[in-house]
């Protein structure tokens, strides 16, 4: 294994094509592009990225207590197998076509179009600021311990479960598929629409009409905020709440069973079956 220790970098892919083991410790990489690309067997320890494009093509790395500046846009592309831990990430557009990667204890500030097409995600205590658009076509995902903020995110995700989330969001989990949340509060307009097998268990939901046009959703123990009006249109449910749903309109088929309705609007736009019953608890 090669051992690089307290040196800088710059340039056209000056570490490029390293296959036989790379260690990186207090290393810098300035401006340039591709400065490790197609390697494999790397552990990078307290390095600063800041250049474009570091770790392309690359199998079977670890990033350990390391920073990605702003320069480092778009680092960790096509790769497989990534480990990486106490980490900050300045960068947009990290993490695209990724097959396996493993996060813990790692902060975002721009986290934009950020886990695009990417397979087999872990993430714990993950915290991603100005997110939009994070987890585009991303499928295999587990996350236990997530702060977001930014809209559109979960789009077409496939096959993820999520514990101990806090999401600000608008339009998350669009045209989603076996997405199960646990323990988790998400706000943002227009939540899970067109959403397949949506599970949400133990969670508090707030923003503008969420939950519509979803095909098998399910609400286990979960509670809506004031502002979440206008709620499961054209959906199929089965809905357990705790609380007050502040408005239900023309849900299509299944069963919401809720403490008590803001109000409940059935008109003729309903869509067929037009069935599901709606409960009040204990009346």
């Amino acid at each position: 294994m090669e051992i690089i220790k307290n040196k800088e970098f710059e340039g056209e892919r000056p570490l490029y094509n390293k296959k036989d083991g790379l260690y990186l410790e207090e290393v810098r990489i300035g401006k340039g592009e591709s400065s490790l690309k197609e390697g494999a067997d790397i552990e990078a320890v307290r390095c600063e990225f800041d250049g474009k494009y570091p770790f392309w093509e690359c199998d079977h790395f670890i990033i350990r207590d390391c920073i990605f500046r702003e320069g480092a846009r778009a680092a960790l592309w096509y790769t497989r197998d990534c480990e990486m831990y106490n980490t900050l990430i300045e960068a947009p557009k990290m993490f695209r076509r990724i097959s396996g990667a493993k996060l813990e204890n790692v902060r975002f500030t721009l986290a934009q179009e950020t886990f695009w097409d990417c397979n087999n995600i872990s993430l714990k205590n993950v915290e991603a600021e100005k997110a939009d658009y994070i987890f585009m076509h991303t499928e295999d995902i587990d996350i236990d311990g997530f702060i977001l903020k930014g809209n559109y995110s979960f789009q077409y995700a496939r096959n993820a479960v999520i514990r101990n989330a806090e999401m600000d969001t608008k339009d998350a989990f669009w045209e989603s598929e076996n997405v199960t949340v646990y323990d988790s509060w998400i706000s943002g307009e227009f939540l899970g629409w067109y959403a397949r097998n949506l599970r949400l268990v133990n969670c508090v939901i707030g923003g503008s009409q969420p939950l519509c046009y979803c095909e098998n959703l399910i609400l286990e123990n979960c509670r809506f905020e004031e502002d979440a009006n206008l709620a499961l249109e054209y959906s199929s449910v089965m809905a357990d709440i705790t609380g007050k749903i502040p408005s239900v309109k023309n849900p299509r088929s299944g069963k919401i069973v809720a403490d008590d309705y803001g109000e409940i609007i059935i008109d003729g736009n309903i869509k067929a079956p037009g069935d599901a019953e709606i409960i009040r608890r204990n009346v």
